[in-house]
């Protein structure tokens, strides 16, 4: 992958000095929306071929958040390579996601990344490295321990630069759902799902974020020509070993469709190809796919 001469954003706040602290928590309120926003949201929604009264929808759930305490952000220092590598990819998901949202007729709110170590607070509760990286809608931040990228090269199998940007991506698709009002629905949903149930339209959330990062990496190599060879099957090869499948079969456990929350190795893999070829928001319906 082609990165080092290419912008670093400056949205990476780096915690891993901190203490930690105690958890936010964050509850759910209605939103309301102005005309203006009413009117954004139904542009992007004929663009991305998104019923517009179905993300009116979506959005009324809303969100508000109780703060989480924690020291003042500052950012990673210049001569941390793998930060600054991380900082970079986070730009590219910022010049990708601005392009299309403007193109729709919307606004991209830049995410902010957060670099941690085993634990720190945020407004979705306490953050754990044992959890992977993660994104928290409450408070629009992506966080990740770089320890995860060592966990990915050596237990997953799945090196390389590419497969490292395809983890930031995903998280980050995960904030083009928020933005879209996705997400809110899902939560609204879940007390009226059983736990099954929920669970399968949380295996359609997740493959939906793979498709958005295969939409990321085509804009991205389009403007920019940051693949080189072998990256795309780098990513083909990380989505392959984080599938609820393999991970299950690597835990010496049997394999439990009804448990799944991300999608099986074959389906991760599927929808960020899809994503990649396809290169629009359109394609990356799982929703309403009749098969994943």
């Amino acid at each position: 992958m082609k990165w080092e001469d290419q912008r670093a954003s400056d949205n990476v706040e780096d915690r891993r000095d901190d203490a930690g602290g105690g958890g936010g928590g964050f509850s759910l309120g209605p939103t309301h929306l102005g005309i203006g926003s009413v009117l954004a949201i139904m542009a992007i929604g004929w663009f991305f071929g998104i019923n517009p009264l179905t993300m009116l929808g979506f959005l009324e759930g809303g969100g508000g958040q109780v703060a989480s305490q924690q020291a003042p952000a500052h950012k990673p220092p210049a001569d941390d390579p793998l930060a600054h590598f991380v900082s970079v990819v986070l730009a590219d998901t910022e010049d990708v996601w601005k392009d299309i949202f403007a193109k729709g007729g919307g606004t991209y709110r830049n995410p902010h990344l957060v670099l941690f170590r085993g634990s720190t607070p945020t407004s979705c509760g306490q953050g754990q490295a044992a959890m992977g990286p993660f994104y928290c809608a409450a408070d629009q931040k992506v966080y990740i321990d770089l320890s995860f990228y060592e966990t990915l090269r050596t237990r997953l199998g799945s090196p390389g630069d590419f497969a490292q940007a395809y983890v930031i991506a995903h998280e980050v698709g995960h904030h083009v759902q928020h933005l879209l009002g996705i997400s809110q629905k899902l939560d609204e949903a879940r007390g009226r799902l059983s736990q099954a149930q929920y669970n399968a339209m949380s295996v359609r959330l997740e493959l939906q974020a793979d498709c958005l990062a295969g939409v990321w990496a085509n804009h991205a190599d389009s403007s920019r020509h940051i693949l080189e060879q072998g990256d795309i099957e780098s990513a083909m090869n990380a989505a392959a070993h984080i599938g609820d499948d393999a991970l299950q079969k690597a835990a010496g456990r049997a394999v439990v469709p009804e448990s799944f929350t991300h999608g099986t190795s074959a389906q991760r893999q599927h929808w960020f190809a899809t994503g990649f070829k396809e290169g629009t928001v359109r394609a990356c319906d799982t929703f309403n796919a009749t098969a994943l």
